[in-house]
């Protein structure tokens, strides 16, 4: 945390421990002047601090904290996967343990999960466990395989949506609507790159379309995220009701928008018309046939950086983060929040919106129904990376691996696993690499909570200040 949330922790963390007892309040008597425990005060001191402790964790040690996580979930993942080769039936065992054949090996699995994602570097002739000292890296791999290729596409579109969600939730807002944004900006985009191509070529063509796609995409997307950034700042609706319900809205209408306006008549498909070549990001480094292309990571990088500086450095992302953080402590400072909650919601949705462009150009070159589920993935994402832009971009090049990944077990004869038992592995991961950063955040939003109610205490006065506080500001 920064500004105005990292004052109030240096204040407030004597206010953690309990506000009524004496000087020992965070040890173990409870502050109430009864026998340890006796009242069960002693026990919610211990809580508070243990809470303060997890929100104030460092980055290293979240660091440390998510990579315990990753090895627990492989660890339980390995005993789910013995499980069922144990009660499989196969004709050859895949592996031996304890006396007992099972169908599918773990260690197999996992190798075609994370080093299948990154085309098979490690050479399998590299076995020091075994005296087998040969060259680490396997004989002919390159970086710019067509799998890592495929890794590195899906993680593209999984910042941007990443990004989007954490600036969400950044003012505290829940955006679930991050899927129906990007159908809106996808379609959006498309339509107006269509419109566009036929008065420009060459390599005008690439810069201009591109250019267009991105502003239409980011221009719609933020109008649509702006509906329930409203609806929440004017209405005080909920916004996750709200933005699950118009996600439906954007499929359903873009879906009667295919078929009977911007459809591609020549298609059996629900589609709208191929763009033109030039309409796609340049293939630099990887070959042409690979989605990827370095230019739409090094945009999406670069998105990333400017959002970044956006929260951490203008006085429009003081208030967003203020806003988010202790909405009371915001308004009494000056900060406008419905204001704040609209604009926020517009950014997240504009977002989103150049998700949807970037789908387009770099996997299809057209807009088809349904779009993949994106826009959820990137709530994990975000929750993963802190609701921080940087963290944004290794969150989503994990999501990455273990969407490539997935794909090269199926496409691997020498795996024979089923498909829904990779989904467990993913779900696994997934669940337990995320849930200590959720908790942490969850901590930090009760923590603060708690301190403006003990801040707050009774009726405030009129001249904006609190009765009898000590933290009168």
């Amino acid at each position: 945390m920064s500004g105005a949330g990292d004052a109030d922790d240096g204040r407030d963390r004597s206010d953690a421990t309990g506000d009524s007892g004496g000087p020992d309040d965070g040890g173990g008597t409870g502050g109430t002047g009864g026998s340890p425990g006796s009242d069960g005060t002693d026990w919610g001191n211990r809580a508070r601090v243990a809470l303060d402790r997890l929100v104030e964790a460092s980055a290293f040690e979240r660091v440390l904290i998510s990579f315990a996580a990753l090895l627990l979930s492989i660890l339980i993942g390995a005993v789910v996967i013995l499980a069922a080769g144990r009660t499989a039936t196969c004709e050859t065992a895949a592996t031996t343990y304890f006396g007992y054949g099972f169908c599918y090996d773990p260690f197999r699995v996992y190798d075609r999960l994370f080093l299948g994602a990154l085309g098979n570097p490690v050479n399998p002739l590299f076995d020091p466990l075994h005296g087998e000292f040969a060259a680490p890296i396997r004989e002919g791999w390159t970086p710019f395989n067509s799998r890592l290729a495929d890794t590195l596409t899906e993680t593209t579109v999984l910042v941007m949506t990443g990004l989007s969600v954490a600036v969400a939730f950044k003012a505290g807002i829940f955006n679930i609507g991050t899927q129906g944004q990007m159908v809106v900006g996808g379609l959006a985009s498309t339509v107006g790159m269509l419109l566009v191509a036929p008065l420009v070529s060459g390599l005008a063509a690439t810069v201009v379309l591109i250019t267009v796609g991105v502003v239409v995409g980011a221009v719609f997307g933020g109008l649509y995220g702006a509906i329930p950034g409203a609806l929440k700042a004017y209405a005080d609706a909920n916004e996750v009701i709200t933005t699950i319900m118009l996600n439906f809205v954007a499929s359903l209408v873009a879906l009667y928008l295919l078929q009977n306006v911007f459809g591609d008549p020549e298609s059996l498909s629900t589609k709208t018309r191929d763009l033109p070549a030039e309409a796609s990001f340049p293939k630099l480094l990887y070959a042409p046939t690979d989605e990827f292309s370095i230019l739409a990571l090094v945009f999406v990088t670069l998105l990333v950086g400017a959002t970044y500086y956006l929260l951490r450095y203008t006085s429009f992302g003081y208030d967003l983060r203020t806003s988010g953080l202790q909405p009371e402590a915001a308004e009494y400072g000056g900060v406008d929040a419905a204001r704040t909650v609209v604009a926020s919601m517009t950014i997240s949705g504009g977002l989103a919106g150049i998700a949807g462009t970037v789908y387009v150009l770099l996997f299809s070159g057209y807009f088809q129904l349904p779009l993949p589920a994106y826009g959820f993935d990137g709530i994990t994402v975000s929750i993963l990376a802190g609701n921080n832009p940087l963290g944004v971009l290794p969150a989503a090049f994990l999501f990455g691996v273990l969407k490539s990944g997935a794909i090269s077990i199926q496409t691997d004869p020498n795996v024979d696993i089923p498909i829904q038992l990779v989904g467990v592995l993913r779900g696994l991961i997934i669940l337990f690499v995320a849930m200590p950063e959720f908790f942490r955040l969850l901590g930090k939003r009760l923590s603060n909570t708690g301190r403006r109610g003990r801040r707050l205490g009774g009726a405030v006065r009129s001249d904006g200040g609190h009765p009898g506080g000590e933290h009168d500001e």
